[in-house]
């Protein structure tokens, strides 16, 4: 993909600039960055203000030459870039870095002129704010959620790293940090003050202005990864000089106490102690994040190589501290499968080991328990094990084929094929059931696309066979020993029984049975001759069956969820996890706890397709947000294995079996 125009040409002098992502960024935003000597009509690229910078100024002093000023965005990566993380955003001015304050930047220009009354650019900004706000996302996204904040009612005070450009080109000092924490005591007596350290400082990368000698007088240094939307959160008062995090303030409903010169402040959302004269214009806070994110920097997709909408890098390091967050101390799955380990490792950020180790936590595939439905409402402890099972958008091609997950869900307490117990997923879905409207646009959208796509679990190359004019009722097959039949089914277990309901409660309806996609390859057990079927849809495609189907009777099979991403009415017979929500017509017994909630179809969407799984790109070889699934499903590449993959299949095939006789 290239950019639209003859791009803008940036010699480099330093060697900052080599990095590929930088790069591919700056060109596809229409900068082409080469090493050398600036010629005529073109620019000199400089990092910011950084010690590499002044290399770049005499040579554009010295050749009259105009400055590039190329910086981070305001949403970086999981890590800051001293870990050697390629970023997700740039900075590209013209007229200077965006926290200089000596002379207005594109960014100043763009805050202080433009008229802001696009009603798309400002609902895209509102959308923006909501799931930004929401997500907890902040510059470097590695941050911890299991810990717990300090008693809210706090002042917030926030540190800075020492020689950062942004404090002097911010018309500020090191004294001011001294000055700040001062006045904040005097202005909020007898208070509680939190000072948060940054991030580069708490990782042993660069000093700070304040250490444990400023923890006095009910002070506390706040050095742990806390997100900063959990500490703003708690805040009565925000003190800042010029850090991110005074920007971040403004977006979660603070005015911050500003004492340097940043790019939000003299815009009237900020307590301005340090002013600048030539800010007068008064912005609203969506205004302000309109121009600052949504209109200055340039954001990058790296799933699918392009610039996008900031929304979407919120998204995108959601996924990455996720993983982060979940693999961080490892994982200790000693009884997984070997054609298992090799993804499942890349899957799990290369932090599963499968021998026995204490350390980690200890991590399982399947169910918690091989016993089938009683008591749906007993709520039977699970062991200490993360249960780990296949995603609802898994691949193109089947598990059974060995081919690697994009989507795995590890559920700490259940699994939720098992409606014997609760389960992470069920947790999910009732609070998806309380969220605003406003909050599952995501998950609306998500289901557009989807449908729109044609996706379904396995995304497989079919047909659809000759069938007679009119609505069919389609009734979907399953796996015979499928663990969501072993445990969510009671009086209707197998696919002739279901089929016979189906027949005895339709007895007019053309019934179209379609074989389970595993059991047609002849990797599981599941065939029946289905006599109380009209005709049987061998090889046939789900999706056009879907279509065609005026109703979908079902034991547990997710086809019966992909028909109400559909709208297309579904009937169970056993208790999947879309069951007993309301949402469907319950013939099976269903455990009485779901009637709780009663979500939206968008909310179930949203807790079965966002909030629950964990995806991965095996592009990329990163933890990934669902919209990169879909578009990877849709548009591919999607690496393929190798022809081994089908002998190891039909090996696991004949060790299942041969394991079967001797249970």
């Amino acid at each position: 993909m290239a950019p639209s125009g003859t791009p803008l040409t940036a010699r480099f002098v330093s060697g900052g600039f080599f990095g590929h992502r930088i790069r591919r960024i700056a060109w596809l935003a229409g900068v082409d960055l080469k090493p050398g000597l600036p010629r005529k009509g073109e620019v000199v690229a400089a990092w910011g203000h950084a010690g590499t910078a002044a290399r770049a100024e005499a040579v554009a002093a010295r050749l009259n030459a105009p400055i590039l000023r190329v910086e981070d965005g305001f949403l970086r990566s999981l890590h800051p870039g001293r870990a050697g993380e390629p970023t997700l955003s740039l900075t590209l001015d013209r007229h200077g870095a965006y926290f200089d304050s000596r002379t207005p930047s594109e960014l100043e220009t763009l805050l202080a002129t433009h008229d802001f009354d696009d009603g798309d650019l400002i609902a895209r900004t509102r959308a923006l704010m909501e799931e930004w706000a929401a997500s907890g996302v902040t510059k470097y996204a590695a941050t911890r959620t299991d810990l717990a904040p300090p008693d809210p009612g706090y002042v917030l005070v926030v540190d800075q790293t020492r020689g950062d450009a942004s404090i002097r080109l911010g018309n500020a000092s090191e004294a001011t940090f001294r000055e700040m924490l001062l006045i904040a005591r005097e202005e909020n007596p007898g208070a509680r003050i939190v000072i948060k350290t940054h991030p580069e400082t708490a990782a042993g990368h660069r000093e700070g202005h304040y250490s444990d000698a400023d923890a006095v007088f009910g002070a506390m240094l706040e050095t742990r990864p806390i997100p900063p939307a959990t500490l703003l959160q708690g805040a009565t008062r925000v003190y800042t000089v010029s850090s991110q995090m005074g920007f971040e303030a403004i977006l979660h409903g603070h005015r911050p106490v500003t004492f340097g010169q940043p790019f939000y402040a003299g815009w009237g959302l900020d307590d301005d102690r340090n002013p600048l004269d030539r800010r007068h214009r008064k912005l609203s806070r969506t205004q302000l994040i309109a121009g600052a994110m949504v209109l200055y920097p340039k954001f990058y997709d790296p799933h699918r190589d392009r610039l996008c909408a900031p929304i979407d890098v919120v998204r995108i390091l959601q996924a990455r501290a996720r993983a982060w967050r979940e693999d961080r101390d490892g994982w200790s799955a000693p009884d997984m499968r070997l054609w298992k380990r090799a993804p499942l490792r890349r899957f799990l950020s290369k932090a599963v080991t499968y021998r026995e180790d204490p350390s980690c936590r200890a991590l399982a595939w399947g169910a918690a328990t091989e016993a089938p439905m009683t008591d749906l409402n007993q709520l039977s402890p699970a062991a200490d094990v993360t249960r780990l099972e296949d995603g609802f958008l898994r691949s193109r091609g089947l598990g059974a084929d060995l081919i690697p997950p994009m989507s795995l869900v590890l559920d700490r307490r259940g699994m939720y094929f098992d409606p014997s117990r609760p389960s992470d997923l069920e947790d999910a879905i009732v609070r998806a059931s309380r969220m605003p409207p406003g909050a599952l646009r995501r998950a609306d959208d998500l289901r557009r696309a989807i449908v729109a796509a044609r996706l379904t679990k396995y995304n497989l190359a079919r047909s659809l066979p000759d069938l007679p004019d009119g609505p069919i009722l389609l009734v979907p097959g399953q796996v015979a020993d499928d663990a969501s039949i072993r445990l969510g089914t009671s009086e209707v277990a197998d696919n002739a029984t279901l089929l016979s309901a189906a027949r005895r409660a339709n007895p007019d309806a053309l019934i179209v049975y379609k074989p389970h996609p595993d059991v047609e390859a002849g990797l599981r057990d599941g065939a029946i001759d289905a006599a109380d079927a009209d005709l049987v849809a061998a090889q046939a495609d789900p999706v056009a069956l879907i279509e065609r189907a005026a109703a979908v009777w079902t034991m547990t099979s997710l086809l019966g969820f992909e028909a109400l991403l559909r709208e297309v009415p579904v009937t169970t017979l056993g208790a999947p996890f879309y069951a007993g929500w309301g949402l469907t017509a319950d013939l099976g017994r269903t455990p009485a706890r779901r009637k709780a909630a009663r979500p939206s179809l968008t909310a179930l969407i949203h807790a079965v397709l966002i909030d629950y799984p964990r995806y991965y790109d095996p592009v990329t070889g990163t933890a990934a947000p669902v919209e990169a699934i879909v578009h990877r499903l849709t548009h591919g590449p999607v690496p393929s294995p190798g022809p081994a993959n089908r002998i190891l299949a039909k090996a696991q095939g004949a060790l299942a079996s041969y394991a079967h006789l001797w249970r």
